[in-house]
């Protein structure tokens, strides 16, 4: 179950980043300003339907961490976190793997512990 006052948060925070009003943000997703409202104010708790059109308008936003706070918001942080400047800093093992190939990387993908992944296209 989500925490209603923590999940308001990481919603402000998400309106906030891309510079949206309560109402343009309402429009983006397509819900009544009156939802957004709500949410913002713990009136009510978000829908899947709600939780799901603020997915799909806004890529960036991770599910697990819109719900439960877990992971990184945006999610393209990653990469720039996690950019290799140089072969040095790879792993000998990984570093002659990559050498060996002359094709281009189609997609990169992490996995973590807890069971989720992450996967970037370049």
């Amino acid at each position: 179950m989500i925490n209603s006052s923590e999940f308001t948060t990481r919603l402000q925070k998400v309106i906030d980043y891309y510079d949206e009003t309560a109402s343009s943000f309402a429009e983006k997703i397509g819900v009544q300003r009156s939802s957004i409202s709500h949410i913002l104010t713990g009136r009510n708790k978000p829908s899947l339907d709600f939780v799901m059109k603020i997915l799909h308008s806004y890529p960036e936003v991770e599910l697990y961490w819109l719900l439960n706070g877990k992971g990184e918001f945006p999610s393209n942080q990653i990469k720039t976190s996690t950019n290799i400047s140089s072969e040095s800093e790879l792993k000998p093992d990984i570093k002659s793997k990559i050498a060996d190939t002359n094709s281009e990387i189609e997609k990169i993908v992490i996995f973590y512990k807890d069971g989720t992944f992450k996967s970037y296209t370049p």
